[in-house]
């Protein structure tokens, strides 16, 4: 095929596709001015295991999509108060939703972590609460008696009704809203704890299958699903290979630390050798999270409005910008 060929090809794809594609170096330059509000010492405290998410990083990619989120904020609000002058009311303070989806280990944690850190800098938002759907996941007991713990994290182990119901009241302005809490070292639901979300100017919702668009048979009372709620979605991306390494790697940086602990629910793996781990880990992997990752996560890809997409290091490379 000839170069002018190729180069009309190329531009077809771009044109079809739903996406604007940015290589690293122009959604870099998209930052414009806006400052570095993040020290070293703050990005210590937010990234997660075996994540070297560096400073540059946080300049190139997570300071061009503050921008981006913040004019978007900007542009909500001013339409919220364009709504309540027509009716003559005052504008309710209504929370701008954003979704942040991925597989286990592919650090959407982090993102989330240092999203909300930069965003709670502007002035025009500064109160961001972030919610993790763990905590929606049912009680290993409803998990046990329904045979599905083995299938902890694929839909149908969430509370999907408390989730929607819980979205819809923030979504609405409602004050003092509940959620429960789940811990990563129990490994299960934490009774009696709560936390409270109260009308944030920004509420981001983080995890893996938040993109899932649902069935209809969970919301009887409605048809519409959690994703309609969400104002903004962005979905972290790697090639499954890379993803599988970083879990693998994180279990035995677990096996070395919290596993140790022998109230730890994972307290079993803590004495396994190296090898013993990595091959506990990668069967883990292989039965359970790439399974969710292929039958449901990475469907919903394509529902994001914009997708990081990381090389083996952590590196973002390429960020897809949905067109409006």
């Amino acid at each position: 095929m000839s170069t002018s060929l190729q180069h009309l090809e190329t531009v077809a794809c771009d044109t079809a596709s739903p996406y604007i594609t940015l290589e690293r170096p122009k959604w870099a330059s998209l930052r414009a001015d806006t400052p570095l509000t993040l020290t070293e010492d703050d990005l210590e405290h937010l990234r997660g295991i075996n994540e070297n998410v560096s400073l540059e990083e946080v300049e190139e990619i997570y300071l061009p999509m503050s921008r981006l989120l913040n004019l978007y904020v900007g542009a909500t609000q001013d339409l919220f108060r364009a709504t309540a002058t027509f009716l003559g009311k005052p504008s309710p303070k209504v929370p701008y939703v954003i979704a942040i989806a991925g597989s286990v280990a592919v650090g959407k944690s982090t993102t989330a972590r240092i999203l909300q850190a930069l965003l709670a800098r502007w002035p025009n938002h500064p109160k961001v609460d972030l919610v993790t759907t763990d905590g929606f996941l049912h009680p290993n007991s409803v998990l046990e008696e329904r045979d599905l713990m083995q299938r902890k994290g694929f839909p149908e182990s969430y509370d999907l009704r408390a989730l929607f119901d819980f979205v819809v009241k923030v979504k609405s302005g409602e004050r003092g809203v509940k959620h429960t809490v789940y811990s990563h070292f129990t490994y299960d639901r934490v009774p009696d704890d709560y936390r409270v979300v109260d009308q944030p100017d920004v509420l981001i919702i983080e995890g893996l299958n938040v993109l899932q668009p649902g069935n209809p048979t969970d919301l009887p009372r409605s048809r519409r699903f959690l994703s309609d709620l969400f104002d903004f979605s962005i979905y972290v991306d790697a090639d499954q290979e890379v993803i599988k390494r970083w879990y693998v790697e994180r279990f035995l940086t677990f096996r070395r630390t919290a596993f140790r602990d022998p109230s730890a629910y994972f307290h079993r793996y803590a004495s396994l050798s190296r090898q013993e781990a990595t091959e506990v880990a990668t069967e883990i992997w292989t039965s359970i999270n790439e399974l969710n990752l292929v039958e449901n996560i990475q469907p919903t890809r394509e529902r994001a409005d914009l997708i990081l997409t990381k090389s083996d290091d952590h590196y973002v490379e390429k960020v897809r910008l949905r067109k409006l």
